[in-house]
């Protein structure tokens, strides 16, 4: 009888561990012009989630993530930026100027979405998700400041939380692009 109850048990908790994981692929964010963006179309791919700010002192990293994305875009991985002002107001524009921000200054052509809230009682939905384990089935973590990245498997599983000081180009980040399933 215990193993029978500890067999479902475990079998719950891995279909749990596993819906959770793949939560990922539930969401849907709005562009940067206000387009609903379906994260299902990601599926198969290798995904850099990361919260950006045009005010701060990483914000060169958008010509390192630009880069990134241009090198690797055809070998299935994509990076999306999260515009947030949540870090010592460095992202107060609006969605335009924003967009405008990053075209102009760093020809940013990697997916951009509209401006939400990374942290807080605002917190939007994808950033909760990625920020708990009882809802990622993997880790706990806080962002920490603008350029924060969260790399996503290609089954829609967070396997990593990148420090924003950890620049897009390091070893970690590019291994982590080249590794094979």
């Amino acid at each position: 009888m215990k193993k029978i109850i500890f067999s479902l048990l475990f079998s719950a908790l891995l279909t749990f561990t596993l819906s959770a994981q793949n939560a990922f692929y539930d969401f849907t964010v709005t562009d940067i012009d206000g387009n609903p963006y379906a994260l299902s179309q990601l599926k198969g791919k290798k995904v850099m989630v990361v919260n950006v700010a045009s005010k701060c002192g990483f914000t060169p990293q958008y010509e390192q993530l630009e880069a990134l994305y241009q090198k690797y875009k055809e070998s299935n991985f994509v990076i999306i930026g999260f515009p947030a002002n949540n870090f010592k107001e460095q992202e107060p524009g609006t969605n335009e100027e924003i967009k405008t921000f990053c075209t102009l200054n760093y020809g940013v052509t990697f997916p951009m979405m509209g401006k939400i809230s990374v942290k807080g009682d605002d917190m939007a939905p994808l950033y909760l998700w990625l920020t708990e384990k009882e809802l990622n089935g993997v880790s706990n973590s806080s962002v920490k400041w603008n350029f924060q990245k969260y790399l996503i498997n290609e089954q829609g599983v967070l396997e990593e939380v990148i420090n924003p000081w950890v620049t897009p180009e390091s070893d970690s980040i590019t291994e982590w692009i080249e590794r094979k399933k």
